[in-house]
């Protein structure tokens, strides 16, 4: 039933479940996370995207793009995308790095953004999700793995009760 939390200790599971039961989940994500991210628009995105990227990951590629996809709504295989596109061009290699993010973060606490940017721009320098890439994406944002599972618990809410953050 809480398929985001797989791979959690059943203990976390079970508080989690209590939260759902109770119609809590929402208060305890609204107390940790309660003002929406004013970076609404592709441009906005791209910038807030690129100073992270700037501050936290100085010799990385450079970014082509970086948007809100609202193709992007199987939240079981991906909350972001990145791509990687190499094409020659008069003899020329030219590479393009993109960054997608669902639509469905474009009202969200900051925080939650920030997790999915750090996520995505980790990926430029480790396409895999292995211990280099963890590493990586703590050094961009520290609270990742917090940031992380409470993403999580905010896809839950999601499923169970809709949207928490309006604007």
């Amino acid at each position: 039933m809480l398929k985001y939390l797989n791979g959690y200790n059943a203990r976390l599971q079970t508080q989690v479940q209590a939260l759902i039961e109770q119609k809590k989940l929402g208060d305890y994500l609204l107390s940790r996370y309660s003002n929406i991210h004013k970076y609404t628009t592709d441009k906005a995105l791209y910038d807030y995207v690129q100073e992270l990227k700037n501050s936290r990951l100085k010799s990385s590629p450079p970014l082509s793009k970086v948007l809100y996809d609202a193709k992007i709504h199987d939240l079981k295989s991906a909350l972001g995308t990145h791509t990687f596109v190499t094409r020659v061009q008069g003899g020329k290699l030219k590479a393009k790095n993109e960054i997608r993010i669902s639509h469905l973060f474009k009202k969200v606490p900051e925080a939650f953004l920030r997790m999915i940017a750090a996520h995505e721009l980790a990926h430029l320098k480790e396409k895999e999700h292995n211990k280099a890439f963890y590493k990586l994406c703590t050094h961009i944002e520290p609270a990742y793995h917090q940031l992380e599972f409470d993403v999580r618990l905010y896809l839950i809410h999601l499923e169970h009760f809709g949207k928490l953050y309006e604007s």
